[in-house]
């Protein structure tokens, strides 16, 4: 390879300036070439003032939108930035105002700021979890029979009734001698005894675990009677189809539910481990046990109810009609919720139920 030889000795003055006014020339000809050239692509979308809007914050709240459609997306980002610069507007104002060093405020601030730095560490730790085995996950299909090769269609109904510890046993039994649901509602409204109704279809992987248990031991036009705080639940499976789920099907669901679980537990283990190195010192109030908290404000809350029972007992007028117990909701329900044991079931005939209730596999895709 030749090396270039150095100038041992400084240019004539015409040979300088002829250096000089090539080099201006190729400076010339490169500005009046890059004038036809597009102008390079700029990050900002929009000027507020004197502060810049960019298309890196435009983008940011584009991805926390998921479900939102391709074709969506132009239209979309327009009404975000139509946002953003409202808010960017607002966020000067304040600035004018002092807003931001307001004590609520910048308590607000440093909460929101410990919430997503901790966020990212827990989402860092769990990015850790180890992606479950494929025998794994055959084994998870194999154990749940009722939400994939024995999966079910199930048409409920569900009665939420008030009643008295005394009643219980005896709706029990009216449940078992009733004919149909019609006639067991008929008898409830025969004796003026209080219920709310809900009926809806749904397959196995939407009903929790521990109900799907006992549903999924059911027949069609059988029912379960559940002891409630305030009455009684009974749950009526007026029908059910088949709908079974192979493994190759499952499997995604599977295995996001299994890998959900070991990032839950990966970060409990690392939470714990955390704990245990740290000292943690408990002050004040915050010294006493949940069980002794519990019992104080228990006792605070009987001295209240004791002096209100005392001062309404010589100026309150007595009403009438007594309090209306609330109905306990369908969501809450002892079965929908984590029986301990499997009721008993009940014949019941089925009831007839709207063909145009919600169908398909969610949760399962």
């Amino acid at each position: 390879m030749s090396s270039i030889p150095m100038l041992s000795r400084p240019l004539p003055t015409a040979s300088r300036a002829a250096v000089v006014a090539a080099t201006v020339l190729t400076v010339l000809l490169a500005g009046c070439s890059g004038e036809k050239k597009d102008k390079p692509a700029t990050q900002t979308a929009a000027r507020v003032n004197k502060e810049e809007i960019t298309v890196h914050q435009i983008n940011f709240v584009m991805q926390q939108q998921r479900s939102l459609a391709p074709e969506q997306a132009a239209s979309a980002s327009k009404q975000v930035l139509e946002k953003l610069i409202d808010q960017e507007l607002a966020l000067q104002k304040a600035g004018e105002q002092k807003i931001d060093r307001d004590p609520k405020v910048v308590q607000q601030i440093e909460m929101a700021r410990r919430e997503i730095i901790s966020r990212a560490y827990v989402e860092k730790i769990a990015a850790g979890a180890p992606k479950p085995a494929p025998e794994e996950v055959k084994a998870y299909y194999d154990a749940n029979p009722a939400l994939f090769s024995d999966r079910r269609i199930y048409s409920l109904q569900e009665l939420a009734i008030e009643a008295k510890p005394d009643q219980i046993d005896d709706l029990k039994a009216k449940l078992a001698a009733a004919k149909d649901v019609t006639a067991f509602v008929e008898y409830l409204k025969a004796n003026n005894i209080r219920f709310a109704g809900n009926q809806a279809v749904r397959p196995a992987e939407q009903l929790p675990l521990t109900s799907l248990a006992t549903i999924a031991k059911m027949k069609d036009g059988q029912a379960v009677f559940t002891p409630a705080p305030k009455g009684a639940v009974v749950l009526i499976l007026a029908g059910s189809r088949s709908q079974p789920v192979d493994l190759e099907r499952a499997r995604p669901a599977i295995e996001q539910y299994l890998q959900n679980d070991r990032k839950r537990k990966v970060v409990e283990d690392d939470l714990k481990a955390l704990r245990t190195a740290a000292k943690v010192v408990y002050v004040g109030e915050f010294t006493k046990t949940a069980e002794e908290m519990k019992a104080a404000a228990e006792k605070e809350k009987a001295a209240a109810l004791e002096v209100k029972a005392t001062k309404s007992a010589l100026t309150a007028t007595p009403s009438s009609a007594p309090p209306i117990i609330p109905i306990v909701p369908v969501a809450s329900s002892p079965l929908m919720a984590a029986p301990s044991s499997a009721p008993p079931l009940v014949p019941v005939q089925a009831a007839s139920m709207p063909a145009n209730l919600d169908k398909g596999i969610k949760g399962l895709k």
